[in-house]
C-alpha cells in the first residue's frame, strides 16, 4: 500500500461510529500504512472509550471525544467523515467546513458528492473554506459516489450514440437497524401523504441525488432543461416486523424516489432509488440490487448485485463494505491533491 505523499503514514480522524464509521475505522484500523490519531462521536456513552473497542480490535491508545477541536488539534491529514444522513441536507455544513478551514481534507458519506450542482454559491462556500485552509473536499459512497458516477458514466464511453440512460436502484432495507434513520429519514411508517410535493424528505434526497445527476450531465456535455421528480410511495400490504421497528399496514413501506433529467421534451437520463421493507412484493422480488440500461447504440443493460459476507461472527453487512470502501480507496488521492472540491476523473464518457 503507499502512503503519504512525504512518506510517512498519513494520519487519519474517523469521524463517527455508525454501521459505515465503524467499518472504516476498522478499515483505518487494519490498514499499515494508515495512523489513527482521532476519533470524533456524537454520543456521551462512547466518549472516552478507545477506538479499539468500539471497532471490536485491539486498543489504539486513541479515545473516543464528541469535541470537534479535540480532533483538530490532532492535526490529522484526512478526516473520514461518516454521519448520518440528515434532515436538511445542509446539517452539517458547519461541521464540514471548520474542518476544512483547519486544514483537515475531508471525505465524507454524507452528500457533498458534487456541490456546484446547487449553484455556484454552494459551491463557492466550500471551495472558499478549502482556500483558507489549503485543504482538500471530497463526498463519496456507492451511490451516490460509483454507481452512477464510475460505472454508468464510464460504461457510456462504449456508446456510438446514446440516447437515454436509466439507473434503477432496489434494495431491501428491512435489515436498517436504526429507528430514526429508517422512521425519520428513510420515511418508513409515515401516513403516505406526507411524502409527496415539495415537503422536507423528497427535497432531501432532491438535493443528493441532483448531484449524480449533474455530475454525470456535465460530463457528457448534456445541458438538461429541467430535473423533474416522478416519486411514489408504497403502502405496506400487512403488518411488518423489521430490524428498526413495527411498520403499520396502510403506512408507508417502500419509497421509489425518481428523477428525469429531461432534454428537448424526453428524459434523458432517469435514476430511480427505491427502498422497500416489503421486498417480495411482485413489483421487487428478484430484481438486481442495480440495473444500468443505456439505450443507443449499442444498447447495453449492466447489472449488480450486493452478496452478504458468510463469515460467522461478521457483524458488517455488504452494504456497509460498498459504502466504507470508496471512501477508504480515495485516501491517497485526496491528501495528495491540490486544495478544492475533488472531482473523480472519468476517461472519455460519451460527449455531446
Amino acid at each position: 500500500m503507499s502512503a503519504h505523499p512525504s512518506g510517512r503514514h498519513t494520519r487519519v480522524a474517523q469521524w463517527a461510529t455508525g454501521a459505515v464509521g465503524k467499518t472504516l475505522l476498522r478499515g483505518v484500523i487494519d490498514r499499515d500504512d494508515l495512523e489513527l490519531v482521532a476519533l470524533h462521536v456524537y454520543s456521551e456513552r462512547k466518549a472516552g472509550r478507545d477506538a479499539g473497542d468500539i471497532a471490536r480490535r485491539e486498543a489504539t491508545g486513541v479515545l473516543a471525544t464528541t469535541d470537534i477541536e479535540a480532533v483538530i488539534d490532532a492535526r490529522p491529514d484526512v478526516v473520514l467523515h461518516a454521519p448520518r444522513l440528515q434532515l436538511p441536507y445542509e446539517t452539517h455544513d458547519d461541521d464540514l467546513l471548520r474542518l476544512l478551514r483547519s486544514g483537515a481534507n475531508v471525505i465524507t458519506t454524507s452528500g457533498q458528492h458534487f456541490p456546484r450542482a446547487h449553484g455556484r454559491a454552494r459551491e463557492r462556500l466550500f471551495l472558499d473554506a478549502c482556500e483558507e485552509g489549503r485543504s482538500t473536499l471530497f463526498g463519496v459512497g456507492v451511490s451516490p459516489g460509483i454507481i452512477g458516477e464510475r460505472l454508468a458514466l464510464g460504461l457510456t464511453g462504449a456508446s456510438v450514440t446514446l440516447d437515454r440512460i436509466t439507473i434503477d436502484e432496489v434494495l431491501d432495507a428491512r435489515a436498517m437497524p436504526d429507528p430514526d434513520f429508517a422512521f425519520t429519514v428513510m420515511g418508513m411508517g409515515s401516513d403516505p401523504a406526507t411524502l409527496t410535493g415539495d415537503g422536507p424528505l423528497p427535497t432531501l434526497y432532491a438535493a443528493l441525488y441532483l448531484e449524480t445527476i449533474a455530475f454525470m450531465c456535465e460530463r457528457m456535455g448534456i445541458t438538461y432543461d429541467e430535473v423533474v421528480p416522478d416519486h411514489r410511495v408504497v403502502p405496506a400490504l400487512r403488518d411488518l416486523e423489521v430490524a428498526a421497528g413495527s411498520i403499520a399496514q396502510g403506512t408507508v413501506a417502500t419509497t421509489e424516489w425518481r428523477w428525469h433529467a429531461m432534454v428537448d421534451g424526453r428524459p434523458f437520463l432517469t435514476l430511480a432509488i427505491i427502498w422497500t421493507m416489503e421486498p417480495d412484493r411482485p413489483e421487487y422480488a428478484g430484481r438486481d440490487h442495480w440495473t444500468v440500461h443505456l439505450h443507443g447504440k449499442p444498447e447495453m443493460v449492466v447489472t449488480l448485485n450486493l452478496v452478504e459476507p458468510n463469515e460467522p461472527g461478521s457483524r458488517t453487512t455488504a452494504g456497509q463494505f460498498v459504502t466504507a470502501g470508496p471512501a477508504l480507496r480515495a485516501i491517497d488521492a485526496v491528501v495528495a491533491a491540490p486544495p478544492g472540491i475533488f472531482e473523480p476523473p472519468v476517461f472519455a464518457p460519451f460527449h455531446l
